[in-house]
């Protein structure tokens, strides 16, 4: 999930929201890993899940700040750049809020790099611009977390996980239904 670290309430509780309606569904949330705006509130929802996983890629060095909620921090050392790791690394780009000119960078990255990408909550002025660079399809859009959810699972196609423990097939990983 992308998006701003500096953003407004209602942003922040979708990316919380977001990031524990994905975990329920047994996906990794993966962020920028810092500790501020989108990137913490939806790792801390993910967590709210148990045995849940959330990933930061982070721009920094391994002295650099560090989301409390993250299990899995990548010190890339690569500044901005880092977004690119980010977006080849995600099933689907989720952009919460697209509030600032961070958040647009990497939703255009996504689209250049043909990523499904869901915008969710976007200003109107941000969606119509982003549409006016796809074909239509390519670039989704959701007012609501549990609108993302069902559009990643039914017009994208990711399916939920179905964890077991042993894996089903020693060696061969976790279940997926």
């Amino acid at each position: 999930m992308v998006g701003a670290s500096e953003c407004g309430p209602a942003t922040l509780r979708a990316a919380r929201d977001l990031g524990r309606l994905a975990a329920e569904a047994g996906w990794a949330v993966l962020t920028g890993g810092r500790p501020a705006g989108v990137m913490e509130a939806a790792c801390a929802g993910a967590k709210t899940v148990p045995g849940s996983l959330t990933i930061g890629v982070l721009p920094t060095g391994p002295d650099g700040p560090v989301n409390p909620h993250v299990d899995v921090a990548i010190f890339s050392g690569m500044g901005e750049a880092r977004n690119v790791v980010n977006v080849l690394s995600s099933d689907v780009v989720v952009a919460c809020g697209v509030e600032g000119p961070g958040t647009a960078s990497e939703v255009a990255l996504a689209l250049r790099l043909a990523r499904p990408t869901v915008l969710l909550a976007a200003a109107p002025e941000a969606a119509a611009f982003f549409r006016t660079l796809v074909r239509p399809g390519v670039l989704l859009e959701a007012p609501t977390p549990e609108a993302t959810i069902g559009l990643i699972e039914q017009r994208l196609g990711i399916l939920r996980w179905q964890w077991s423990f042993p894996p089903a097939e020693p060696g061969r990983g976790p279940a997926r239904s």
